[in-house]
């Protein structure tokens, strides 16, 4: 049977299809083979390693920040080479970044729990800078581009929500399967279950070693995707109309901040995107803890916290309809208002002392919550290109990478300093490291819940504040900017 021919668009690429959104999912997916670890970090930490919450949160602040810091000058490092590669720069760059993935999300896990405090911290600085290195290199211009695979809103739209589907599988995978393979319940020698004396929950124990195997398995997976990507993927935009900082050869990092701070677009977007993180991953330890303490299943949490973001595929055949019709903003506040409710929500589930009725209210507020996160984080990614694409028409300078690059240091700095601070809110709630989980008192135990719910209404608050107040590319400016950036390049 002969092979159906290629169909090209006028400027003789293969025309934008399935096999672009396939391949950039892949990529999400790739990196989310690695970055759903995050959460695991800082549990293993906890909780097998046996760092005190104060001391795990300054190394967690510490490395964050240097996370956040180098990816602006990774960005910055993109946009000024113009070397030619092969397969193109961008791709050279996450092929580079993918191989050091393979191995470099085990080395947070390296388990010595006897060892030193001193060495402990030792090992998880170095583990982490070693996985953050390879992480930026790989993510840093993967995101930067969706820009430039295609130039059409509705198409960049629809990558956006396809990056949403392999962030989803990404995350998905581990966080159900992970909590069952390295949580282990506990039986006495008669075989009757290990009871938490203060709390009445069968007593659960993380197996370490088996995060450094799982962490290894993740990294081969996760390189695969990246080449599948890799292949497959075309690139249809030049990639020199990706700038660099034109008055300067070398990156001013102020300069840069100052610029970035007066595209109101991206400002908003990457504080929804920081308020997205603070809820999913600033929450994620004392999820963990709250299953494994207060509902006495630590194991099965990955498979409860699904639940919120399942909600997000009842949009994804509708997406680009939703987007055409209401526009990508409009859309996304609409949901903000349904994560308000279901913040709500979750803050009525401590009060009910029936745990499996309050687990139901528990659950009830996170599928409310992700109902109104489904099409924020279908069209998330799209709003960045929108952003970068209002940096070129205000200022004449599209930026991809520094735009990007500095949103994504925002992102981390939410992801780093957020799960700080709320390591030393467990400590102050009562939470005793040296205790595990099966030692921590009733009252330890219910705190951990008011401290979730608290952190998912923050979220969704600051997600509404972001899209709804900051954020100003509604549908008709859209339509502006587009026809005006148009004519711009007919005109040259």
């Amino acid at each position: 049977m002969a092979k159906k021919p290629v169909t090209l668009d006028a400027k003789g690429y293969r025309k934008f299809g399935m096999r672009d959104k396939v391949a950039y999912a892949a990529g999400d997916f790739g990196c989310n083979m690695s970055f759903a670890l995050k959460g695991t970090v800082q549990t293993f930490w906890l909780v097998y390693m046996m760092l005190e919450t104060g001391l795990l949160s300054i190394l967690l602040l510490v490395v964050q920040i240097w996370d956040a810091v180098n990816d602006p000058l990774i960005g910055s490092m993109i946009d000024a080479d113009r070397r030619q590669y092969k397969r193109g720069k961008f791709k050279q760059y996450i092929f580079i970044g993918s191989c050091g993935l393979l191995v470099a999300g085990a080395a947070v896990f390296l388990p010595f729990p006897n060892a030193p405090v001193v060495l402990k911290a030792i090992l998880f600085i170095f583990g982490y800078i070693i996985w953050d290195a390879a992480y930026t290199v790989a993510n840093v211009p993967y995101g930067s581009m969706l820009s430039l695979v295609t130039e059409n809103p509705g198409e960049r739209a629809q990558l956006s929500t396809w990056r949403s589907v392999g962030s989803m599988v990404g995350n998905m995978l581990p966080s159900m399967i992970l909590p069952m393979l390295i949580w282990e319940k506990q039986f006495n020698a008669d075989g009757t279950p290990m009871l938490n004396p203060e709390t009445g929950v069968q007593v659960e124990t993380l197996l370490g070693d088996r995060v450094f195997w799982v962490a290894l398995l993740m990294g081969v997976l996760g390189f695969i995707a990246f080449q599948f990507m890799l292949k497959v993927i075309t690139i249809r935009v030049d990639e020199n109309s990706v700038k660099a900082n034109e008055e300067s050869a070398k990156f001013n990092v102020f300069s840069a901040f100052g610029n970035f701070m007066k595209n109101r677009p991206a400002v908003g977007a990457t504080l929804a995107a920081m308020g997205m993180f603070l809820g999913m991953n600033a929450a994620t330890t004392a999820v963990t803890i709250m299953f494994a303490t207060y509902f006495g299943m630590a194991s099965l949490s990955g498979i409860v916290q699904m639940v919120g973001f399942l909600p997000m595929f009842l949009f994804m055949p509708f997406i680009k309809k939703i987007v055409n019709r209401f526009g990508k903003k409009e859309a996304s506040v609409a949901g903000t208002i349904a994560s308000l409710v279901g913040g709500l929500i979750m803050l009525c589930f401590p009060l009910i002392a029936d745990k499996s009725l309050s687990m139901v209210v528990y659950l009830a507020g996170l599928v409310v919550y992700g109902i109104g996160m489904g099409v924020y984080t279908c069209v998330s990614w799209a709003l960045m290109a929108d952003a970068i694409d209002y940096n070129e028409w205000k200022t004449g300078k599209r930026e991809e990478g520094t735009v990007y690059s500095l949103h994504s240091f925002f992102r981390k700095l939410a992801q780093g300093v957020g799960p700080s601070i709320v390591l030393l809110v467990m400590g102050v709630l009562g939470y005793n490291s040296d205790l595990g989980t099966a030692g921590q008192t009733a009252a330890t135990s219910y705190n951990m819940c008011w401290l979730v719910a608290g952190l998912y209404m923050f979220s969704a608050v600051m997600q509404f504040v972001g899209l709804a107040l900051i954020y100003n590319l509604d549908k008709k400016t859209m339509a502006t900017m587009t026809e005006e950036l148009d004519a711009r390049k007919a005109a040259e």
